[in-house]
């Protein structure tokens, strides 16, 4: 029987793969805790629980019609980025994958009522920097596999499709990690006065009331209280989450949903990216489960 052995909310924010000299130029000659904070999480936390198969669920990927799961043995290319791509052009990846893991959530979501999850095993499917960006970080030996986020979901289907996840694991052999790729707010400052807001101080956020939003979140998360996160997505979706928290939501379904009590622990301070504001936090598997 699988299981999932632990899961990170993570900040893909492009500048943790700039060279040194420039992303620390951007933040007035500091280095940014989102970057060393990843290095830490290899080194404390990946490479002590050896995963077999690390899930990220895309913030970046949007489908329409279904959720997607990757299914082909392996992805191998080189990724320039649409959005960014004076800073990520031609990025060479490699990464195994899991076509019976995929294969088997896609089952699952098959006998499940009202679950759109496909897996996809062409080796041609688009790629996005929210998967990318962990590589150079912390991918090992083992498969990774990406899961796309619905843009005609509700949150009853990021919980539906993260429960299906958590159980495919569990029917599976897999010592499983999820990342939940993906800002809290993420509104930008507009293009004018954009570069008077690249540093990594939070006093950049777009507004004091998404600042004080995004700590109440990051402050639920450190106390376990993932319900209440969950009971206040309505109002935390006036600060514009990125993907509406749907990276957030299937992770915490995967793990027990509104029972699920794990603490977060920060692996970075909370920095802001342009106005957005992002976190490394990352959740133990409790002695005693990830539910009460």
């Amino acid at each position: 029987m699988g299981e999932i052995v632990g899961a990170g909310l993570l900040a893909h924010v492009p500048t943790i793969v700039m060279p040194d000299d420039e992303r620390r130029a951007l933040n007035n000659g500091h280095e940014s805790s989102l970057y060393t904070g990843l290095h830490d999480l290899r080194r404390e936390v990946l490479d002590v629980l050896d995963p077999d198969l690390v899930i990220v669920l895309d913030s970046h990927w949007f489908t329409t019609v279904e959720f997607v799961i990757t299914a082909a043995p392996r992805r191998r290319g080189y990724f320039t980025s649409e959005e960014l791509p004076r800073g990520m052009s031609s990025v060479p990846y490699d990464i195994p994958g899991d076509p019976e893991f995929a294969r088997r959530a896609g089952e699952l979501a098959a006998s499940t009522p009202s679950c759109w999850l496909t897996p996809i095993d062409n080796e041609y499917l688009p790629i996005t920097y929210a998967t990318t960006n962990f590589l150079g970080f912390l991918q090992g030996d083992e498969p990774w596999v990406s899961v796309s986020l619905c843009q005609t979901a509700q949150p009853e289907d990021f919980a539906t499709v993260g429960r299906v996840l958590g159980d495919a694991v569990a029917l599976s052999d897999r010592r499983a990690v999820l990342i939940a790729s993906g800002a809290l707010s993420h509104t930008f400052h507009p293009l004018r006065t954009l570069r008077d807001h690249e540093a990594a101080g939070e006093e950049h956020i777009i507004s004091p009331d998404a600042r004080a939003a995004d700590h109440a979140v990051i402050d639920a998360l450190e106390r376990g209280d993932h319900a209440r996160v969950l009971d206040g997505l309505d109002d935390f979706l006036r600060y514009r989450p990125e993907g509406r928290f749907g990276h957030y939501q299937m992770m915490v379904a995967a793990l027990g949903g509104s029972a699920c009590v794990a603490p977060g622990r920060r692996y970075s301070e909370y920095e802001n990216a342009i106005g957005t504001g992002q976190v490394h936090l990352w959740f133990d598997r409790p002695d005693t489960g990830w539910t009460r």
